[in-house]
């Protein structure tokens, strides 16, 4: 059974930073590349990153470019996404993905 959970949400200030975590069991994690996606309250998927299966490579959308870093650890089947500077705009539901696979996801609330 293929499970991929995120844990590292949390309720944050505007500048502050947090670390989201998602682990995954039950698929050869290190063949696939593995993308973060976000959900913003009452609109669509939102897609963040993309890290190749080696972690050596990284592709981010425009709006966390400079602001967040996502990484990888193979040997613990483990994506990592850092999120530093963090604005009110970037509240919502982070989850990982990858083919048809994906977490529940956990909550980033940025706010004074």
């Amino acid at each position: 059974q293929v499970q991929f959970v995120e844990s590292g949400g949390d309720l944050v200030q505007p500048g502050g930073s947090l670390r989201l975590s998602c682990t995954v069991s039950g698929l050869a994690f290190s063949n696939y590349p593995m993308n973060w996606v976000r959900q913003a309250p009452g609109k669509g998927p939102e897609w963040v990153s993309t890290t190749n299966s080696g972690g050596t490579n990284t592709h981010y959308a425009s709006f966390v470019k400079g602001r967040f870093t996502a990484s990888r650890d193979n040997a613990k089947n483990t994506l990592y996404l850092q999120m530093n500077t963090l604005k009110p705009e970037d509240t919502a539901l982070y989850y990982c993905q990858t083919n048809n696979w994906r977490g529940q996801g956990t909550q980033v609330t940025v706010s004074s």
